[in-house]
């Protein structure tokens, strides 16, 4: 059984802040516009699309400040105005190549609104083909800043980044291919490597239990080490690694992995940025030889393990490795990935999906060692084409030392997808192996 996650709205709709993903826009009717009123939709859309995607509400006002935080809605007249059909034809009549959107008109706090759930570009940046009034100019690349403005690109930096985003998509295209061929080379890290990795992977772990209190042995463990092939210990600057973690982070206010709110919070040591929240029962770090290290104390639970939290763990884990290696520049490099889930002996599995809607008999699934160790070998192409595809895959070599049957699992794919499409309200995947 495939399940289908609902997207927060409360969350996108009440955020009242405008940003490089969000835009609102007040109460109207889309038949009643005039034709540069739509156009400034179509502006919108396009810097969207040509940046990381975003949402468009419509149906949110401002106050005196100026702030976007009167939650009027819309009438049935308005929302059935904004009709996806003719408001695509509108906007695609004005870009090429077409951009990919969809027009939601979700209900709350018993108020309808309208949201444009605009993607970013899979393979080529949209240019403007018309001009209109004093909104759109022909031939222009329009982008969306983190200043929340709408805008065409016009700096050196911006336009080398649209340049940019065509190569990645292309070297991902060219991943996809070679899967499988590339994981028979011989790119292993060395021992000698791996063994300076594994140094700082233990400095962070000695920091955390430092740190905490939890000698009492029953919180499981979860671990994620990510080692490039090469050591080299200035290889980015902390600037840079800053800049690929802000990136790849998005927009996810509950998110079970990284929030944003740590990488804004996080600081600079001499070799790594650093994350170590406030409840202080977990670490991340970024370093700059490309080592990355995720440790966390999972909830306390007694004796079971949740299945769908540790799907969507893993889920965006892979997709956040994925974002973040590519943003620093790799692309066919290999990684090893190592996932470690430590205590988990005599751990029951719980909440694993039936095969149907109907009613089976309940059968339980038990650990028998302590610790769990799942290594994979990727190419950062191949991760960022295909991340609910890998997460699937550690997912699987999880539970079967839980001795869950493989059969159980023959959705997860299609779960991991919905819950990545449904949930992550930044990361309208531009790559083809996920429909939208």
């Amino acid at each position: 059984m495939t399940i289908k996650l609902p997207t927060d709205w409360q969350a996108i709709i009440r955020r009242g802040v405008e940003s490089e993903e969000l835009d609102y826009k007040a109460a109207q009717d889309w038949n009643a516009l005039s034709r540069s009123g739509k156009a400034k939709f179509v502006r919108h859309c396009l810097a969207m699309a040509n940046s990381k995607g975003g949402y468009i509400v419509v149906g949110v006002g401002e106050d005196r400040a100026g702030r976007p935080c009167v939650y009027t809605g819309l009438t049935e007249k308005q929302s059935r105005s904004f009709d996806p059909t003719a408001v695509g034809n509108f906007i695609n009549n004005y870009v090429d190549p077409e951009i990919e959107f969809t027009v939601e008109r979700p209900l709350v706090d018993g108020k309808r609104y309208a949201v444009f759930v605009v993607h970013r570009f899979a393979t080529l940046p949209h240019v403007c083909t018309y001009g209109c009034d004093n909104e759109l100019q022909q031939g222009v690349f329009y982008i969306r800043t983190a200043e929340a403005s709408s805008r065409p690109a016009f700096r050196s930096h911006e336009i080398h980044a649209l340049i940019q985003r065509c190569l990645r998509n292309q070297r991902e295209q060219l991943g996809r291919m070679l899967r499988g061929i590339l994981y028979e080379s011989n790119q292993r890290p060395e021992s000698n490597v791996l063994q300076i990795f594994h140094e700082q992977r233990n400095l962070s772990r000695d920091m955390l239990s430092k740190r905490r209190d939890l000698h009492d042995g029953q919180r499981i463990v979860f671990e994620l080490c990510v080692y490039p092939s090469q050591f080299d210990s200035r290889k980015f600057t902390l600037s840079e690694v800053r800049a690929a973690l802000e990136k790849a982070v998005y927009l996810f206010p509950d998110a079970c992995f990284i929030r944003k709110s740590e990488v804004t919070d996080s600081y600079s040591t001499n070799v790594s940025i650093r994350s170590l929240p406030e409840d202080q029962t977990r670490i991340w770090q970024a370093f700059r030889s490309g080592f990355f290290h995720f440790l966390e104390y999972l909830p306390q639970e007694r004796d079971r393990v949740d299945y769908q939290p540790l799907m969507w763990k893993l889920a965006e884990a892979f997709f956040f490795i994925g974002e973040f290696y590519s943003e620093l520049g790799y692309s066919e490099e290999m990684f090893e990935i190592d996932i470690r889930l430590d205590r988990v002996e005599n751990r029951r599995l719980d909440g694993i999906l039936p095969h149907s809607a109907q009613n089976e008999k309940k059968t339980e699934y038990h650990c028998r060692i302590p610790e769990i160790q799942v290594a994979m070998r990727r190419t950062v192409a191949d991760l960022v084409s295909a991340p609910e595809e890998h997460s699937a895959h550690a997912l699987k070599d999880i539970c079967e030392r839980f001795n869950v049957p493989a059969s159980r699992h023959e959705n997860a794919v299609e779960n991991i997808r919905a819950y990545l499409q449904e949930r992550m309200p930044e990361g309208f995947f531009s790559h083809s192996s996920i429909s939208l």
